[in-house]
């Protein structure tokens, strides 16, 4: 699968996640840094999204520990939580 169909893939799916929360969470993160990445980084949220969505909201809020193979770039950034679109 190409780049660019692999990115419109990880976008759907980063906003469907189930509940609005993690649709916010997800979506926004992948809306703010998606374009940037490259393979490993495609890789490796792919793998991230076959997990729970409680458990990677938990690992964004810092609430849990997140298992070794997330912690990295990725990770902190979906920690700085800034990229969650509030509407005023």
């Amino acid at each position: 699968m190409d780049r660019e169909t692999r990115l419109k893939r990880l976008r759907f799916r980063s906003w469907h996640r189930g509940t609005k929360e993690a649709d916010l969470l997800i979506g926004g993160f992948f809306d703010r840094h998606g374009e940037q990445w490259g393979e490993t980084e495609i890789t490796l949220f792919e793998t991230l999204l076959e997990e729970q969505d409680v458990d990677i909201m938990a690992w964004a809020m810092g609430t849990a520990e997140a298992p070794e193979r997330y912690r990295g770039t990725i990770l902190e950034a979906l920690k700085t939580l800034n990229y969650v679109p509030i509407s005023e």
